[in-house]
């Protein structure tokens, strides 16, 4: 059994969402053959050496379940592309580039964040070049930590405010671009967050039937994806322990 989950977005502002993702680690990870996180775990990443809670409890929850026997595979996203070696020797996490490509259950299958789906929003693309290249990472990563928190908060009240402008279309993906990335993947089927819009869509290309899931977020609840030998379907991670 393969499960698939992104956005969990844990923050010390959100309590229940930590304690629900590190009691998801405990319970039915295990079970798992492998966990795939698509993103956004972490609602602030300033750096490997940003220790603020909840930071600590979920490397540690993810260590213990690693070191159980569950490989997890984890993809940077939006809020936590700072991700980087340490934490992944400190986790045992696998840290994986979109787009990542796997051959599950027969199934040839690409994973992604979602946010490069989304083309039609200009503005976020040229932020996200800019927050992606290496050399600005390493300046920013060399400011003292404090610094970093402050200008992170200052960049949040920017695209917040500007994101109320936006309409709503131009914040999901783009269909050409879904089409794009599953054709020079060669692949079937597209799982992605990152638009908090959970839901299973059917996609006609040119070379046949395609499958795209988006896995929601974690503010309220949360979603989960199963794949084992029987089907392919979202859940609630509560449900995972029935």
């Amino acid at each position: 059994m393969l499960l698939f989950a992104s956005d969990t977005h844990l923050s010390a502002h959100r309590p229940a969402a930590v304690a629900a993702f590190v009691e998801f680690l405990a319970g039915p990870v295990r079970r798992a053959d492998r966990l795939y996180l698509l993103g956004d775990v972490f609602d602030l990443w300033l750096g490997d050496d940003d220790d603020r809670a909840p930071h600590p409890e979920v490397e540690a929850a993810l260590a213990e379940a690693v070191s159980a026997g569950v490989p997890i595979d984890l993809m940077r996203g939006n809020h936590d592309f700072l991700l980087g070696a340490a934490f992944a020797e400190r986790t045992g996490c696998r840290l994986i580039d979109e787009p990542h490509i796997i051959e599950a259950i027969d199934e040839r299958t690409v994973l992604l964040h979602g946010d490069t789906l989304c083309t039609r929003d200009v503005e976020y693309q040229a932020f996200r070049r800019y927050a992606r290249d290496p050399v600005n990472q390493r300046a920013f990563l060399a400011r003292p930590m404090e610094e970093r928190a402050q200008e992170a908060a200052k960049i949040r009240a920017t695209s917040d405010s500007r994101t109320r402008l936006k309409p709503e279309d131009i914040m999901d993906v783009t269909d050409d671009e879904v089409a794009r990335v599953l054709s020079e993947c060669g692949a079937t089927r597209m799982i992605h967050g990152h638009t908090h819009r959970p839901g299973v869509h059917e996609i006609g290309l040119e070379t046949g039937p395609a499958t795209r899931i988006v896995l929601g977020d974690w503010y309220e609840g949360g979603t989960v994806l199963i794949w084992d030998e029987t089907s392919v379907r979202l859940a609630r991670p509560e449900h995972l322990s029935a």
